[in-house]
């Protein structure tokens, strides 16, 4: 049956009028003014309802972005996405508050928020139960984490957060050498013996003074045995037994891993 064009036009007329009946959500944020909006922003914050938080930042920097609390609002915009498990809302909110304020007097804290949440990125639930060496997962959050630390600590010398940043930096310095190691291992076992005394070279030309160089210099002297290399693999075991004590890779073995 078709619909006449006037019955048309009456019908569309009784659903528009109908649908005004039901009343529009309110905003009971569209007064507030910018001291508002980051006091219960701030508010949220401190009460773990990092959500709301979220969301009453970003009004406050949308609405008022030029105002004394934008700045304080995104750098807290920042750590909220990072409470929320949302790593890469917050690093990409840190990389615009870098961009926005590189002179801030909290931009060392941006850094070291980067590195943390790059820090943190792979060591999940499994990790910590079963104590996975963290070496041998995918070292780029490792080494970003590293370069943010690195950053902080030549940029900010005296920042509040410099020491700290300094220790994880060593932490993963030593974990990124291992996890050559642990490569130079795997070649090994795949009877590569070249690419074993590459690999080990490498750990040791560029990762001086770390925990892995032993292991490097004991992995080196086996690929140069199965290569035939018998004075390349006495010269390597002399240094080994002359830099570093019987004890110090058995040593190494069982606490290089430990998270920090």
């Amino acid at each position: 049956m078709k619909i006449s064009s006037t019955l048309y036009l009456i019908l569309l007329t009784l659903f528009l009028q109908g649908c005004s009946i039901f009343p529009k959500e309110q905003d009971e944020t569209k007064d507030w003014s910018a001291q508002k909006l980051y006091t219960e922003a701030k508010k949220s914050l401190n009460g773990a309802d990092y959500e709301n938080a979220i969301r009453y930042y970003e009004l406050l920097d949308s609405r008022y972005p030029f105002g004394r609390f934008a700045s304080q609002g995104q750098i807290d915009t920042a750590y909220a996405y990072y409470k929320f498990d949302e790593p890469e809302s917050a690093i990409a909110a840190a990389d615009r508050f870098i961009k926005l304020h590189p002179n801030h007097p909290h931009v060392d804290y941006a850094y070291y928020l980067k590195g943390l949440i790059y820090f943190n990125r792979n060591i999940g639930l499994l990790a910590r139960l079963f104590q996975q060496q963290s070496s041998t997962r995918d070292p780029a959050s490792a080494r970003q984490s590293f370069n943010e630390f690195s950053v902080l600590v030549k940029k900010f010398p005296k920042s509040r957060y410099a020491y700290d940043a300094l220790l994880r930096a060593r932490y993963l310095r030593n974990n990124l050498a291992m996890h050559e190691v642990h490569v130079a291992q795997y070649y090994m076992r795949r009877g590569a013996y070249v690419a074993v005394v590459n690999r080990c070279k490498y750990v040791i030309e560029n990762f001086d003074k770390s925990i892995a160089i032993p292991h490097a210099l004991d992995l080196m002297a086996k690929g140069y045995d199965k290569l035939g290399l018998s004075k390349l693999a006495t010269d390597a075991r002399r240094v080994l037994s002359a830099s570093y004590p019987d004890t110090a890779i058995q040593k190494h073995k069982k606490s290089w891993w430990n998270p920090f």
